[in-house]
């Protein structure tokens, strides 16, 4: 059976949501004005927009930070972000994070290629209309992430494949549990183990201080036990 995968290009004005056969871009309007109260504000609504958008899902591919941005929005892009992966981590849904470069390598085989260029190579190999970048990208994160499951959307190079090899993947799977043959049955390997009976320390006898004489020294006690004599 199909799982489902999707992918997110997170931006302040157009963060790109894609299933497997659709596309869609939610944004936010704020202005340099604002104050950090109105910013927090737009932040939260937006994260809740793409997560609500996000739905329920078995994965979803986010494209990572781009660390050569700059501007007044870097940072608040950097909220967004974090916001949206807190709240999928909340609701249990597995993330594999993408860096811009392998998104654009396995979308035309260039990982310096252009947005221009993903988005020319989303709708020919995948059949879906998408309407800007922000869409073509989130597409190819989607894809990117049903490749990874072995139910790839189409038919990839093995050139572009390769950019599987630099995402930061989940782990799916549980870690297995070591298996033992014991008396014809299998059982887990700890239960194979018989519990080693606790040693008892032995008690060290306790040092008990006494008084060293030494040349020339006086005891006042025997000094008093003399007088008294």
């Amino acid at each position: 059976m199909s799982r489902i995968v999707r992918g997110l290009d997170l931006s302040l004005t157009g963060a790109g949501v894609a299933g497997a056969r659709w596309a869609q871009t939610l944004g936010s309007k704020g202005r340099r004005t604002d104050t950090y109260a109105m910013r927090r504000a737009r932040l939260h609504r937006l994260a809740d927009r793409i997560v609500e958008a996000v739905g329920s899902c078995d994965l979803a591919v986010v494209e990572g930070p781009s660390y050569g941005s700059r501007g007044a929005g870097t940072w608040d892009r950097a909220g967004l972000w974090w916001l949206v992966v807190d709240r999928l981590a909340a609701r249990d849904i597995p993330v594999a994070v993408v860096t811009p470069s392998a998104r654009a390598k396995y979308a035309t085989g260039d990982g310096r290629a252009g947005k221009q260029a993903v988005l020319d190579a989303v709708g020919p190999r995948y059949g879906v209309a998408v309407r800007d970048d922000n869409q073509a990208d989130a597409m190819v994160l989607c894809a990117m992430g049903h490749d990874w499951l072995d139910e790839p959307l189409a038919a990839v190079p093995d050139r572009h494949r390769a950019a599987l090899a630099r995402v930061e993947w989940p782990d799916l799977l549980p870690p297995p549990v070591v298996q033992l043959a014991v008396d014809g049955a299998d059982m887990p390997y700890p239960d194979t183990i018989a519990a080693e009976p606790r040693r008892r320390r032995k008690r060290r006898p306790r040092a008990v201080e006494q008084a060293v004489a030494c040349p020339g020294q006086v005891d006042a006690l025997d000094l008093v036990e003399r007088g008294a004599a």
